[in-house]
């Protein structure tokens, strides 16, 4: 009787979540695969045209130019970001005083929305920044960097990064109270303090917490969206269109919603290629150490 009632229980949970993630996630991914082989506007009727959307992709201009902004972001990006958290979290672990309260203060930026904090920055790299650098006579700071093709991409890294810190260094910190004390003191004993325990004691046991950060972040990366939008919108001269937004923009606003939708298939398979190349290369790390 109480396995029938665990059963039906079981069953009354599962089968909504299963409908609605058909619905809502896997009818839409079938619909979008099959529109990338017409030439669809969004609207009205349309034609199969076979391949020739995914052809057209590798001769487009526009496209390559956002798939190297996206890589070059998401690889800068995930660099500084995990440079920043390691360093953080290590200092976060250390005894020192209101450590709990630190915590707490450096995981706010995680529960503020994108586009809210997108928005904030804007304002501060339009007017606040140029303010600052034309009283203290910076040159190159006293226009906003969001404005320059070749500096407007930093921005959007300084806000991508600003907000991904937090996580980073909760699940750093999670892997650094795993490490057993016995292990520092034995090592001490060899005579391991500073950067030869880091690196021959630390990080090596901390090796999965690293290899999850790294594919959270090129994943998040790669798929940056309301940062863009917030504070560029792809420009200027379209220097800063991500691939998500130029999926979004064109296929939505632009009429090219079949082609966006071939761009946004072979986009997925990409960043399945990129994570499973990163776990494979991450577990061989694991396996050596």
């Amino acid at each position: 009787m109480m396995k029938n009632e665990r059963k039906r229980t079981f069953l009354l949970i599962t089968i909504p979540i299963l409908a609605l993630f058909i619905c809502f996630n896997t009818i839409p991914l079938i619909r979008g695969v099959i529109y990338s082989f017409t030439n669809f506007k969004g609207f009205g009727s349309y034609d199969w045209v076979g391949f020739r959307n995914y052809a057209d992709l590798f001769t487009d201009a526009r496209v390559g130019k956002s798939y190297w902004f996206t890589f070059k972001l998401a690889v800068v990006t995930t660099v500084v970001v995990n440079v920043l958290s390691l360093l953080l979290a290590l200092a976060l672990n250390s005894k020192i005083r209101a450590k709990s309260f630190f915590r707490g203060a450096y995981f706010l930026p995680n529960i503020l929305g994108s586009l809210v904090v997108a928005y904030i920055f804007n304002y501060f790299f339009t007017y606040i920044l140029p303010a600052v650098a034309d009283m203290i006579g910076i040159e190159a700071l006293r226009t906003s960097i969001l404005s320059n093709p070749g500096t407007a991409w930093l921005g959007v890294m300084v806000v991508c990064a600003w907000q991904a810190i937090a996580m980073n260094t909760i699940i750093y910190i999670s892997g650094l109270q795993t490490v057993p004390e016995d292990v520092y003191e034995a090592g001490g004993l060899d005579g391991a303090t500073g950067w030869k325990q880091f690196k021959y004691l630390t990080f090596p046991l901390i090796i999965p917490f690293f290899s999850i950060n790294m594919v959270l972040c090129i994943k998040n990366f790669l798929m940056v969206f309301d940062q863009i939008m917030a504070l560029t919108k792809g420009g200027p001269a379209q220097s800063t269109e991500s691939i998500s937004y130029l999926i979004y923009n064109n296929g939505m606003s632009g009429g090219q919603f079949g082609f966006q939708s071939a761009n946004a298939v072979v986009f997925f398979i990409v960043i399945v290629i990129v994570s499973v190349a990163q776990m494979k290369f991450s577990g061989k790390k694991e396996e050596q150490l």
